[in-house]
């Protein structure tokens, strides 16, 4: 009498093939996140990029004209339609920042199209991205990129690796300390 049976159907999964399976699913979820980092990585990239364009743009157009975008005020320059027009002060103010863009897109040194409702270009992560006269440290006003909506681990890495590192000091700054998990509503490069 025989009161073990040996069944040569067995169903279900071995423990090999069981730990195949969790090291694929280990390798898809590793090459996620890394994927996430070098997103994320580009899109840092972008922002500093961003402002050494507009930095470019800005300087030629002052070289051509002898004004700023925005800030000027003359009726011959930029060539096409300009429905702004500044002080000619050296300082883009906050009124005259909606139309950096449109000069600058006028004398063909970025693209796209301005107009009131929309006079700012949006940035790597979805805020705004304008060009001002403003003090990004107390006592200190000048010319700056100003970013809106970055997260602060991006504001972060870019003030470490081109500035100080330390939120509200030196040529980099945001409007509130670089806290983690948070969103910064203002960063600015200086130019």
């Amino acid at each position: 009498m025989q009161k073990f049976r040996l069944r040569n159907n067995q169903k279900g999964f071995t423990l090999v093939e069981i730990a195949i399976v969790m090291v694929i699913i280990g390798l898809l979820i590793g090459g996620i996140l890394k994927g996430q980092e070098m997103i994320n990585n580009a899109k840092v990239k972008r922002v500093v990029k961003q402002a050494d364009e507009l930095r470019a743009a800005i300087m030629t157009f002052y070289d051509k004209y002898g004004q700023y975008p925005g800030d000027e005020n003359s009726l011959l320059f930029p060539p096409g339609i300009d429905t702004t027009a500044g002080n000619n002060d050296g300082q883009i103010s906050a009124a005259e920042a909606p139309g950096v863009f449109t000069d600058l897109a006028l004398a063909n040194l970025v693209s796209g199209a301005y107009t009131a409702a929309a006079p700012y270009p949006s940035n790597a992560f979805g805020g705004t991205t304008r060009v001002q006269w403003v003090d990004p440290g107390p006592g200190n006003a000048r010319h700056c990129v100003w970013y809106t909506n970055l997260p602060a681990e991006a504001c972060l890495e870019i003030d470490v690796k081109y500035d100080d590192g330390v939120w509200n000091t030196g040529s980099i700054a945001g409007s509130a300390a670089y806290t983690t998990g948070t969103v910064i509503p203002n960063f600015y490069i200086v130019f």
